[in-house]
């Protein structure tokens, strides 16, 4: 098994126990705005907000 552990993902540093898998809350606050900027995003279709009802909200709480 590989005893090293990966980088944090942001800025190559070691991980920090407290920010897994980042090293500073500086680096998890970088990543959050990446997704809230939507420099991140997860593969399929795009969705129009007419296909999005509340009761598919209802169905997965």
């Amino acid at each position: 098994m590989n005893t090293r552990t990966k980088p944090c993902p942001i800025c190559k540093k070691a991980r920090s126990e407290d920010f897994a898998p980042f090293c500073s809350q500086r680096c998890k606050d970088r990543d959050l705005a990446q997704w809230f900027g939507d420099g991140y995003s997860v593969p399929g279709r795009p969705v129009s907000p007419d296909e999005i009802t509340p009761d598919d909200w209802e169905q997965q709480g």
